[in-house]
């Protein structure tokens, strides 16, 4: 297991995130170890203000200490206009081989949920079993652009493998939990060469699919087929889910129309 690098306070803990499928969120850890490079959005935004310095610094993931007594104070405020809490959207609530960032965000979720209010967890490390405990209310997702290692480990060098990452959603699943899969940010053909539906197929007892396409990345803006690509991806995805029945959200901006 692998330690934080340290603690820091903050004042405020949750809030809306102005995302375009989002609620509420926290965000109760400063940097993420998986070390993304699609590029990474949340580390760029910590960087340009100044919360961040590098990325080797950001690889080195600091815990909000206080995070349960911040909710203790904002959950009796704010509960009556939550519909659902995101954990999280500038970092991960269960970041690979972090047993106490794993621990915070489940003693989170579980104060939450003894409030009326379900929670929206997204990850790229293990979902723990201990999560099948809580509400059946609440909703368990990885992110799955891909089934190659060799392109996970050049491109999320430190997350879990996408293996390791569906066999435990799989496990929550099989005991009663709603899963989802966020494929997103999804790579055009020049990243990695594989087969859409290949994914889908791993994926096709999840409860939902969002699906978007990989943005900031030179080499997808070079990619001369991009639209087309993705307006063909996102109506596979959009069949796929009609046939078994799967909820499904196709991101904005996924789809063009000027082609």
């Amino acid at each position: 297991m692998k330690t934080v690098k340290g603690y820091i306070h903050r004042k405020s803990m949750l809030y809306i995130t102005g995302v375009e499928y989002g609620d509420y969120t926290m965000n109760h850890v400063l940097g993420c170890s998986h070390g993304c490079r699609f590029p990474c959005y949340a580390f760029m935004m910590k960087k340009r203000f100044g919360q961040v310095s590098s990325y080797a610094e950001w690889l080195q993931p600091y815990l909000v200490e206080n995070t349960l007594d911040l909710l203790d104070t904002e959950i009796p405020q704010l509960k009556d206009r939550i519909k659902t809490v995101q954990l999280c959207f500038t970092t991960d609530p269960f970041m690979y081989e972090y047993e106490e960032i794993s621990d915070m965000s489940i003693k989170a979720i579980k104060k939450l949920n003894e409030n009326g209010i379900r929670c929206n967890v997204l990850t790229k490390g293990i979902l723990p079993p201990e999560l099948c405990d809580l509400s059946k209310e609440n909703e368990y997702g990885i992110t799955l652009v891909s089934l190659d290692e060799s392109f996970r480990t050049k491109m999320e060098p430190f997350s879990a493998g996408y293996f390791e990452r569906l066999n435990a959603m799989k496990f929550l699943h099989n005991r009663g939990c709603k899963t989802w899969v966020s494929i997103e940010p999804y790579p055009t053909p020049n990243l990695v060469e594989q087969n859409l539906s290949s994914i889908l197929e791993c994926v096709r007892f999840t409860d939902r699919i969002v699906f978007g396409r990989m943005n900031y990345n030179s080499k997808v803006t070079k990619y001369k087929e991009q639209k087309q690509f993705y307006n063909r991806c996102a109506a596979e995805v959009e069949d796929f889910c009609v046939t078994n029945g799967i909820k499904y959200y196709i991101k904005s901006k996924t789809i063009s129309s000027d082609i």
